[in-house]
């Protein structure tokens, strides 16, 4: 038996990716741009047992037979074609963020399974080839990949659609979580959706673009509030993107709209603060590490409340070939 054990951490994205050019490699339809996280890591453990006959997922300490266990068995399938095998593993995966709540979960979850299951299986990978496998399982898990602040690339093609670092001002996000519930319309579904039948979606691709690249001038320059407000506003369209959708889909709730509205006061207060959310109710808040108390003291009661700071990369805990 041959086990490795990775841990890796969500990010949050800056300027969002909605919707795919190709679902079946997960080819977005633009770039991004986000900050990985020091807080609710994924820790996860791939054994890969001669004498299995079928992938098994621990999920939190129980198994699971359902799509979740699905996804890891095609995850899976990719990495054995990559080290010409064909054994089973059994994934043990701890997960200490909320699931499918908009705090990107998914993202620490495969990337943290790249990391371990090409361990595993004996592939030595470098950083951007570890950032498209991880892109295979969940698009945002190419940027988990990645320390601090990193830039997902489109693509043209599965060999150029990865996530690198990028250098960006010194930065903390308060995380409000609004719900910590497993949200009604998963991201997948929201964005075939909205790819269908919103008519704004070409006007999306097209602004977002020119956010990305608005937004990586301002990292380089270390131009904090030109970042922030890019931020903030390629929030709220996507939300907006979200709800023109046939049916509509909401995921930000009276409490979330209401941190956007103390966010915005604090700003008119003078401190350095602009708000993000993914798709879910859950609502971060980009900001100078010198700003945090007074965000938390903004937020206070409003909803539970987390500090983070840039984290780091996707990393291998332990490996042991059998």
């Amino acid at each position: 038996m041959s086990t490795a054990t990775a841990i890796a951490h969500p990010n949050i994205a800056l300027v969002k990716y909605w919707g795919k050019r190709d679902s079946d490699i997960n080819l977005p339809a633009t770039g991004s741009l986000s900050m990985t996280l020091d807080i609710f890591p994924t820790t996860t453990t791939v054994t890969v047992d001669d004498a299995a006959v079928a992938d098994v997922l621990v999920y939190g300490g129980e198994e699971r037979v359902d799509g979740p266990a699905e996804r890891v068995t095609r995850f899976l399938d990719l990495v054995r074609e990559l080290a010409g095998s064909d054994r089973r593993a059994r994934v043990e995966t701890v997960n200490t963020v909320p699931s499918a709540a908009g705090l990107a979960s998914s993202a620490s979850g495969f990337a943290a399974l790249a990391v371990a299951a090409s361990a595993a299986y004996g592939l030595e990978l470098d950083t951007p080839a570890l950032s498209r496998l991880a892109r295979r399982g969940s698009g945002s898990a190419s940027r988990s990949v990645i320390p601090g602040f990193a830039i997902w690339h489109a693509g043209d093609d599965d060999a150029s659609s990865f996530a690198e670092h990028i250098d960006a001002p010194d930065l903390a996000m308060v995380v409000a979580m609004v719900e910590k519930g497993q949200k009604a319309v998963s991201s997948r579904e929201a964005m075939r959706r909205t790819i269908l039948t919103s008519p704004f979606y070409p006007a999306w691709v097209s602004s977002t673009a020119e956010s990305l690249e608005s937004a990586a001038e301002a990292c380089r320059a270390g131009d904090v509030e030109r970042l922030g407000r890019i931020t903030e506003v390629n929030a709220l369209r996507m939300h907006a993107l979200i709800q023109s959708c046939d049916p509509p889909i909401r995921y930000l709730n009276p409490t979330s709209t209401e941190i956007f509205d103390r966010v915005v006061a604090l700003r008119d207060a003078g401190v350095g603060a602009w708000a993000t959310a993914d798709a879910g109710p859950n609502v971060v808040v980009l900001t100078r590490p010198d700003d945090v108390p007074a965000v938390t003291a903004a937020l206070a009661g409003v909803a539970e409340l987390a500090v983070a700071a840039p984290g780091p990369a996707a990393s291998l805990v332990t490996r042991t070939q059998g």
